[in-house]
């Protein structure tokens, strides 16, 4: 009987705070391969762990979010370098049946160039769309010649991959021919009968809730002035907002609320493991998914929708083209992207129609469900399946 060798994965962020790479890695474990990742590493954190039967090798590369293009330049050299280095070393004991690499960066598929050479497939997953990315990063620097270089590199990495998947169908049709799995979440650990259930403004007050880094890319400074328009708009309305994620200090939100007035209506609470997640969300009435409009965010569609929606919660999110395509009228509330007045009158909205807000909770429940990861990760287990190299 042949033994079934282990999977390497690859992945230029935080094993533990990526919920993608995470569903993937324990699913592959979970069907009876042994997967290892060679991540960063956070300051403080072992070089080696394990998470969920996932080893995960820390590479001593921290991140540097909002820094300027040359520090993430020197960032994704000095990852891939030690990548490539620490998954050749590994594979030498571990015989890899597959490498599997998360992007950005794109290019990053080369660390595994070695393995590939000798005979092992490798599939890119690709997060998110890199030349739109970078565009929107550093407009400064976007000229044509370097979109054109950027478009090269990606169109590279894909040819040199075994197999290429992604998150979402628009960015799939943009890069390969096929579907595949969405970006939804496991609805094992978003189960709201695990949570103490909180009926909609049970103690009077509107808690609004969100969850994911505090960066430019997600409009807050839109929600805070949105929180300043409802009361204004509602003075006898008490709303609460309270923002889960690591804040790379990429916009002054802390000033912005002490300048509206809004006080302790705003509260702070920093990064959270992704297990005490559904919790936060439990213990709110709306989630709020904010997304500025960018050739970037079009193509992109934010799990946080579907973990208010899996956790029973009305959703707001901006109107951007993959949320419209995803959930129809009905299911979450869409305002336009950068609009504070639409998106305080679609939270009215909410508060005011009651019957309306429990019919779209219920059929967003409902839709998220069907995309649930659990029901989707088969197509991506059987490509995993399909590729792994099992003989020597």
């Amino acid at each position: 009987m042949t033994s079934r060798r282990p999977v390497a994965m690859l992945v230029h962020s935080y094993y533990e705070e990526d919920p993608r790479v995470r569903r993937e890695a324990e699913a592959v474990q979970a069907s009876g391969r042994q997967v290892e990742v060679f991540a960063l590493r956070r300051e403080g954190d072992d070089a080696e762990g394990e998470l969920a039967g996932v080893r995960i090798h820390r590479l001593d590369v921290q991140r540097h979010q909002g820094a300027g293009i040359s520090t993430y330049l020197r960032e994704y050299a000095a990852f891939m370098a030690r990548a490539g280095v620490a998954l050749t070393r590994a594979h030498r004991r571990r015989r890899f049946a597959l490498v599997q690499v998360h992007t950005i960066p794109d290019a990053l598929v080369f660390a595994a160039l070695p393995l590939r050479l000798t005979g092992v497939p490798v599939i890119i997953d690709l997060h998110e769309a890199m030349p739109e990315f970078f565009r929107m990063r550093f407009p400064g620097a976007s000229r044509p010649a370097v979109h054109a270089a950027l478009l090269a590199q990606e169109r590279a990495s894909i040819a040199m991959a075994s197999a290429a998947i992604t998150v979402n169908d628009a960015l799939a049709q943009r890069l390969v021919d096929g579907g595949v799995p969405l970006n939804a979440p496991m609805l094992a650990r978003f189960d709201p009968s695990a949570h103490a259930a909180r009926a909609f403004m049970a103690d009077g007050t509107l808690r609004l809730v969100y969850t994911g880094a505090l960066s430019k890319v997600y409009e807050l400074d839109v929600a805070l002035e949105a929180l300043a328009r409802l009361r204004a708009a509602r003075p006898g309305l008490r709303v609460t907002l309270d923002l889960y994620g690591r804040d790379f200090d990429e916009v002054p939100l802390h000033d912005q609320a002490a300048a509206l007035g809004l006080g302790d209506d705003v509260r702070f609470h920093g990064r959270i493991p992704l297990e005490a997640v559904p919790a936060a969300v439990a213990a709110a009435d709306v989630g709020l998914a904010p997304t500025r409009r960018t050739e970037f965010t079009d193509f992109s569609l934010s799990t946080k929708i579907f973990e208010y929606g899996a956790m029973g919660k009305p959703v707001i999110a901006s109107r951007l083209p993959m949320v419209e395509a995803t959930f129809p009228r009905g299911t979450v509330t869409t305002y336009p992207a950068g609009d504070a007045d639409a998106l305080a009158a679609a939270i009215l909205a909410l508060v005011d129609d009651a019957p309306a807000r429990e019919a779209a909770v219920a059929r967003t429940s409902a839709l998220v469900a069907g995309l649930a990861w659990e029901r989707v990760s088969q197509p991506y287990l059987r490509l995993v399946e399909s590729l792994a190299r099992d003989h020597r």
